[in-house]
């Protein structure tokens, strides 16, 4: 068998996304009507409208690309709620009716999904698993042993333990039993079959630019065609409609890394990540071939840092450390934004917006959050009331919990629209084939990248969400925003949001 990669040139595919079929729902051509619109086809947008047409709603999910190719083709899959070591804080933060809707919440969407999938028969690799978080550090052991007890009084099964399966010595670790993990494509293109049809659609490669609030409201999309809607789900990872929200200064988006690894001889079963920097995650898949192995961490800003490929480089070595590495077919990043006091937003976008919901900040816990947002919705829309609503509200008003973030953030956001600005670039040069960057062109700081067949591409690099000096990522063959995490190709093609504008090209 040929070597694993040591550079990993080739093009960065999913796991997820290599094992299951394209999708191909048809554009919005047309005007329609919708008693609920679904803005967003990933797990929140998907589950949500399945829900939805389950209570008799008609539903339209809008998608700007294809559906769950996005955040939720790029994970690690664990259905957990285990989200680090989150219970203490919240507690401390929130106090015990907060945390224990936040518990309550998880844990319930985990079970959600198992009876999903047992309903409706979903071959998804759905597997019960334990959930670890440990520590080879002796500075954590006292907030991994806290997390244990504060986790089980909150009515989760979590014990403290000091040795887990892995292959390596640790200080401590909390497990979280009866746990799971799965195929998320298979599992949300088995519901995604389920919406369409009696009124309801969903609709792929149309982009929603606008909403107006009304009764109806409409949903304005980059063609022209429109969606009217009682209700609205902005379920788009990052909020493209804020409505003076002000996301862009209370969320701050972070990469991070996963290898698919193939190892010789057996995987201990678990689902592992570690408490300390920088962080290592760890699960098995299996599938046809062989016991396929999750090694997933390295997160960073999105925008900053070293030359990405060494984090798959880092990641490989890691793997090495504790396996017998045979191959390593399968490589992905992820971005995700987190909250600046680490909870979700889940509910209505403001407090002035009642027919606007959003879900986004998910922190890299997506599975079972995105899965809390859509039973959230339900009940919002239903009822007017969700057990839950407290906690996730995008409204709350968390001065303590979020100073320390919002601050470092914000300050960090400021670094990096003033630096880009005031660094000087080096003059066009010679691009080798594959590769990107930061060039003076005409007098103007620009970004350059030539591709295999050796044509040079020249982009505007200012972003065009808040003007921000965009850098290149190498190992996406993308232009990353530094400062609220929006990435385009290296042809000015929007990847990810806040941006709605595409870079300017510029001809050589």
């Amino acid at each position: 068998m040929e070597n694993y990669p040591t550079d990993f040139r080739r093009v960065p595919q999913s796991y997820w996304m290599a094992s299951t079929p394209r999708t191909e729902y048809p554009a919005l051509n047309e005007d329609v009507e919708a008693d609920i619109a679904v803005i967003g086809g990933g797990i929140a947008g998907i589950t949500s409208a399945f829900l939805l047409k389950k209570e008799g709603y008609k539903v339209v999910v809008l998608e700007a690309d294809r559906i769950l190719q996005g955040t939720t083709g790029h994970t690690t899959a664990k259905i957990t709620s285990q989200h680090s070591l989150i219970y203490a804080k919240l507690q401390k933060k929130f106090g015990e009716e907060k945390t224990r809707q936040y518990a309550q919440a998880n844990e319930i969407a985990l079970q959600l999904i198992a009876g999903l999938i047992q309903d409706n028969n979903i071959d998804c690799d759905f597997m019960r698993q334990s959930a670890y978080v440990f520590t080879q550090q002796d500075r954590y052991v006292p907030e991994i042993m806290e997390e244990a007890k504060i986790a089980d009084l909150f009515g989760i099964r979590a014990s403290f333990l000091s040795e887990i399966p892995l292959p390596f010595p640790i200080k401590g670790a909390v497990c979280f039993d009866d746990q799971a993990q799965f195929h998320p494509r298979k599992y949300l293109l088995a519901l995604a079959k389920e919406i369409p049809g009696n009124g309801s659609h969903i609709f792929e490669q149309t982009k929603a630019v606008d909403i107006q609030q009304g009764t109806p409201c409409l949903v304005l999309t980059d063609n022209g065609a429109r969606i009217a809607a009682s209700k609205v789900i902005i379920a788009s990872h990052y909020p493209f409609y804020e409505a003076m929200g002000l996301f862009f200064t209370r969320l701050y988006p972070e990469r991070s890394y996963a290898l698919g690894v193939r190892i010789k001889g057996d995987y201990p079963g678990g689902m592992y990540i570690s408490a300390e920097d920088p962080t290592r995650s760890l699960r098995s898949q299996h599938d046809k071939e062989n016991n396929l192995v999750i090694v997933g961490g390295e997160h960073h800003k999105t925008g900053q840092g070293e030359d990405t490929h060494n984090h798959y480089l880092k990641l490989r070595d890691f793997a090495r450390q504790l396996f017998e590495v045979e191959d390593i077919p399968y490589r992905w990043s992820t971005q995700d934004y987190t909250t600046m006091d680490e909870v979700p937003y889940i509910g209505n976008l403001t407090t002035d917006t009642p027919d606007v919901y959003v879900a986004t900040g998910f922190g890299k816990w997506g599975m079972t959050t995105g899965t809390a947002a859509a039973l959230i919705f339900r009940d919002l829309i239903l009822n007017g009331y969700s057990p839950w609503m407290n906690v996730y509200s995008p409204s709350r008003f968390t001065p303590v919990a979020s100073a320390k973030n919002f601050v470092q953030e914000n300050l960090n956001v400021a670094k990096h629209l003033i630096s880009g600005k005031l660094s000087s670039v080096p003059g066009i040069a010679e691009i080798p084939r594959g590769e990107g960057k930061i060039i003076e062109h005409d007098g103007q700081r620009a970004g350059a990248y030539r591709d295999q067949q050796g044509a040079l591409h020249i982009v505007d690099t200012t972003c065009t969400h808040l003007g921000c000096e965009l850098q290149w990522n190498s190992a996406e063959a993308s232009w990353d925003c530094p400062c609220h995490g929006s990435r385009f190709t290296y042809e000015g093609e929007i990847i990810d949001s806040p941006a709605q504008n595409k870079l300017e090209h510029i001809q050589e």
